[in-house]
């Protein structure tokens, strides 16, 4: 028997909103050490780097600068990442929905991939302006200092003052594009798993699906999000934490940063940080799926 959603609601929609803040809490506090690691890599410049590879990077953070640093810009993340999540469930679940068929059949692989694309392009509106800040945190060693920010607030406060709106969304245009391939995949994949779960086993709801599976499920969407838009990602953080005055900038352009990047490095230089990524992806996902999942179920579907 497929799945079936209930129609939407302002109390359907509330349900969602909250189960996704708690999937994205969850999210941020088991993946920001693997985040800053990943950062930090992604940014370093080539012919002076800072970092051997990823293992030498989380022992000079750890020696350097603490275990906290693992968490730093994470306030940031933590109220606006919570907020991005809530709203990728809860636009995911309005855009199936939207596309249900109308003799209530399981959704398409191509319309459960728009529905996570939709996702995606709502998220970007709150989820670029959240990881510029927490990028730029990231990446400074020290708060101190000619051009550091003390935290969110000194950041935005700053930043605004001097570049308007349009400093604070750098690098938003790439990251429309991220979130549209990168959520379009994320849903696919674990929705796609779920509805054939409770096809092949005969349940009645996705209530039934075992949180074994839900883990399993949440760890392969993570896989195939990152896996299809890394080297995306990685431009954004070079763009993100490039210089905000065009004369001074190291790239004119997504394109150019891309270009610069493959003259430089070849198809390595997109990967750098990619083994922190793929160590993150796997079981931040599966929490974030089990929380919002086992939320949903607690609050009532």
């Amino acid at each position: 028997m497929a799945d079936k959603e209930p129609h939407g609601s302002g109390a359907q929609t509330a349900k969602e909103l909250f189960a996704g803040s708690v999937g994205g809490i969850v999210q941020v506090l088991t993946g920001q050490p693997f985040d800053i690691v990943k950062v930090r890599l992604q940014t370093q410049p080539k012919d002076n780097p800072v970092y051997k590879g990823m293992l030498d990077c989380v022992t000079k953070i750890s020696k350097e600068e603490g275990f906290l640093a693992f968490y730093k810009g994470t306030l940031v993340p933590l109220i606006g990442i919570g907020a991005c999540v809530s709203v990728q469930f809860g636009a995911l679940a309005a855009a199936k929905r939207f596309l249900a068929n109308k003799d209530n059949t399981p959704l398409s692989p191509l319309q459960l991939y728009l529905a996570g694309a939709t996702s995606g392009v709502a998220n970007s509106v709150l989820s670029g302006p959240i990881e510029h800040v927490r990028t730029r945190l990231q990446v400074q060693t020290s708060t101190t200092g000619a051009g550091a920010y003390k935290g969110p607030g000194d950041f935005v406060r700053k930043v605004y003052g001097t570049y308007g709106i349009a400093g604070i969304y750098k690098g938003q245009a790439i990251t429309v594009l991220r979130e549209f391939q990168g959520y379009g995949a994320y849903f696919l994949t674990y929705e796609w798993l779920i509805q054939e779960t409770v096809r092949r086993l005969g349940k009645k709801s996705r209530k039934e699906v075992p949180v074994s599976l839900q883990c399993g499920y949440g760890a392969f969407a993570g896989y195939a999000l990152w896996l299809t838009v890394y080297p995306i990602d990685s431009i954004k953080s070079k763009l993100q934490t490039d210089a905000f005055d065009l004369s001074k900038r190291a790239y004119k352009s997504a394109l150019d940063c891309a270009r610069i990047t493959f003259k430089g490095d070849g198809l390595a230089g997109f990967y750098r940080g990619f083994g922190a990524c793929m160590l993150r992806a796997g079981p931040v996902n599966a929490a974030t799926f089990v929380a919002y999942e086992t939320t949903m179920n607690l609050i009532g579907r």
